[in-house]
């Protein structure tokens, strides 16, 4: 039987990426970060950015639908997203972001009945999709992360299998669930499964009971 994900997944998400990256010294954040095609500082404002924005789909009145005016995400220039840290002050910043929103995923996400939906690109998520959205979008870049800062990056399979098997239930339920994972997000092969393509996407929609 699927274990349901909730804000609590997310909050656990989130508090292992960072005491993982705070590891890290300050000197190495401009390295690249893994497979992503910027330093370790853009991607983490990108995870930043984008579960942000899985907690301002849900949490409005009338959630949000694909069109509808909201925040100005792309305002031009060299840092166009709209929540940005101060470099100066060091990763830990950048990293307290993170914490934040990810709190305000989890609040959402358990906030909302499950009848409520939002639009996402890959799919009209429920409260559940999104709180995986942020479980998942949050270990995939902090391993990103990981690999460019140098420091070790293992969740425990508890925290993976159920966003995993919520997002991709097209993935193998009997292999161990963090390189699972990374196969589904296009991070790695998998027992004898070539690595998956660019083009690789979850399955934001609720799931059939």
């Amino acid at each position: 039987m699927r274990i349901p994900v909730t804000g609590a997944d997310v909050e656990r998400a989130v508090g292992f990426t960072v005491e993982e990256l705070r590891g890290a010294d300050a000197a190495v954040w401009g390295n690249r970060a893994g497979p992503m095609d910027c330093d370790c500082w853009d991607a983490l404002e990108h995870l930043n950015n984008g579960v942000f924005s899985y907690a301002t789909r849900l949490a409005p009145p009338v959630p949000y639908v694909q069109g509808r005016p909201t925040l100005l995400w792309d305002r031009g220039g060299e840092r166009p997203l709209p929540l940005l840290t101060d470099r100066a002050l060091g990763p830990d910043a950048a990293l307290e972001v993170l914490l934040t929103v990810g709190g305000l995923v989890a609040a959402v996400a358990d906030a909302r009945p499950a009848s409520a939906r939002a639009w996402h690109v890959w799919g009209t998520g429920d409260p559940e999709g999104f709180a995986a959205m942020g479980v998942v979008e949050t270990l995939a870049h902090g391993f990103d992360l990981a690999e460019g800062l140098g420091v070790p990056f293992e969740p425990p399979p508890e925290l993976v299998a159920p966003a995993l098997a919520r997002l991709f239930p097209e993935a193998p339920g009997d292999t161990d669930p963090w390189p699972t994972l990374l196969w589904a997000t296009g991070r790695g092969a998998l027992d004898g499964r070539a690595r998956r393509g660019p083009d690789w996407t979850w399955h934001a929609a609720p799931l059939s009971v």
